[in-house]
């Protein structure tokens, strides 16, 4: 019997900001990015998004700025590099009003929040879209964003990984082990909203945080959000193993794509679970036409307004290293890295060693692999992709908005339908639900669900 092919599982990739990974494409006049400080915005992208049946819009975030590029700020400003940037999480309710099945995946630093109160920020959406929050969990990585909470500077790369872990235990124990199913009764004649012995205080005594205290919100459709990170070093990897149930990969080839994919899903296998518990998507752009000449009159038009030198600037930050101080054809000596180690040691696998080769990386303002071809060739590269990467699907960048992915909905989504790789419909309620077709919740082998109360269990 012939196996059927797997759906190919599609994120839209934004930010809440003019610049997100192509830079300069806010210059191009049918991109309407500077409108991201209007809710009609957030609410249309949201609405293209459900019509083409898009898992979810996935949100960046960065808590800081980038100054490590010519030793300064002002690049970033003038070319607007995720700066200025609003928060991701208040766009949210807006969007869920107006769609009825699309996902959320935002993004928060645990740096810069408390567990005790970002547990309570993550059940409302929760519970205000019916189960359809998930979270993008990340450790900082700008030291701008460090001095800016009143630290010295960024704390070691291990050791924020290490802070992530008991920000999560912490957080776990009141998503799932505070209040049980049945707590909440709203008995208007008995005067009884809540039995008070369904309800506990947790404890937790970390090496970061400490805590003794009833979580503030009664439980939501999913409880712990969809968990999703994007850290590739070897404690990231570690981490990912453990706890998340979407990763978002760095590749330029389907080979590169299935040697991580497969690293992650060995590390979910050491961390006691299934290799099919994490989703694995890759960074991908697509520029698709109703003909191959019109996608490539599309790109050669997009490559017009985009700006290598941003997106060089924001790889500075990524990497610590500023690559002004190089010449154009100076071999770049990156060193120890404390921001995002896969960055650097990406740059050296590939032999991007000078300015002038990272350059040529950044043509399109980001280095995300680029499909440019009409709907029959974009559809044969993503297939490709996901049977010999052996990823689940893709976190799909924006180059003009909302134009990338309305093309996208119109052109590729029908082709990949056709052939039997795309769902038809929206078939399920939560976001986790959707992604993996188990439940609403944590499945029990997963490490947050050791934190359910016994009566939760039962």
């Amino acid at each position: 019997m012939t196996q059927a092919k797997r759906h190919i599982h599609v994120n839209a990739f934004n930010m809440n900001c003019v610049g997100h990974i192509h830079h300069g494409l806010w210059t191009h006049p049918r991109d309407q990015s500077t409108q991201y400080h209007s809710l009609e915005y957030w609410t249309h992208i949201a609405q293209v998004l459900e019509r083409g049946l898009f898992d979810g819009l996935f949100i960046a975030d960065v808590v800081g700025y980038y100054d490590v590029y010519q030793g300064g700020v002002d690049l970033t400003l003038r070319e607007g590099i995720q700066l200025p940037v609003n928060n991701p999480w208040l766009v949210v309710s807006a969007m869920a009003a107006a769609t009825k099945h699309l996902g959320f995946g935002l993004t928060a630093m645990v740096g810069a929040h408390h567990p005790y109160t970002f547990a309570r920020d993550v059940t409302t959406l929760d519970q205000l879209t019916h189960g359809r929050i998930g979270w993008n969990i990340v450790t900082g990585y700008v030291d701008s964003g460090a001095r800016g909470l009143g630290q010295s500077g960024l704390a070691e790369h291990d050791s924020r990984y290490d802070r992530a872990e008991d920000f999560l235990e912490l957080s776990y124990k009141l998503w799932e082990g505070s209040w049980d199913d049945d707590a909440v009764v709203a008995d208007k004649a008995q005067r009884i909203h809540t039995l008070p012995g369904k309800v506990r205080p947790v404890t937790h005594d970390g090496p970061f945080y400490r805590a003794h205290a009833i979580h503030m919100s009664s439980p939501s459709p999913q409880r712990t959000p969809v968990l999703f990170q994007a850290g590739s070093s070897s404690r990231g990897l570690r981490f990912a193993g453990r706890h998340a149930e979407g990763v978002f990969i760095g590749a330029n080839s389907p080979e590169a794509a299935r040697a991580a994919s497969r690293k992650l899903r060995q590390a979910a296998v050491e961390a006691g679970r299934r290799p099919d518990d994490i989703k694995i998507y890759a960074g991908i752009a697509v520029v698709p036409g109703r003909t191959q000449a019109e996608a490539r009159d599309k790109y050669a038009e997009y490559l017009a307004h985009a700006s290598a030198e941003s997106g060089l600037a924001h790889f500075a930050a990524s990497t610590g290293v500023d690559f002004a101080r190089f010449a154009l054809d100076e071999p770049i000596q990156f060193g120890n890295a404390n921001a995002i180690q896969s960055a650097t040691q990406a740059a050296q696998q590939q032999g991007w060693t000078t300015r002038r080769k990272l350059l040529e990386q950044f043509a399109l303002g980001s280095r995300y692999h680029t499909v440019v071809g009409d709907a029959t060739q974009v559809a044969d590269e993503l297939e490709r992709w996901i049977d010999v990467g052996e990823i689940d699907g893709f976190n799909l960048t924006r180059i003009v908005v909302p134009e990338t992915w309305e093309d996208f909905t119109d052109l590729v989504v029908p082709e990949l339908q056709s052939r039997g790789r795309y769902r038809t419909q929206y078939d399920t309620d939560t976001f986790r639900q959707r992604l993996f077709g188990r439940g609403d919740r944590l499945p029990a082998h997963h490490a947050g669900a050791a934190f359910r109360h016994v009566a939760q269990c039962a």
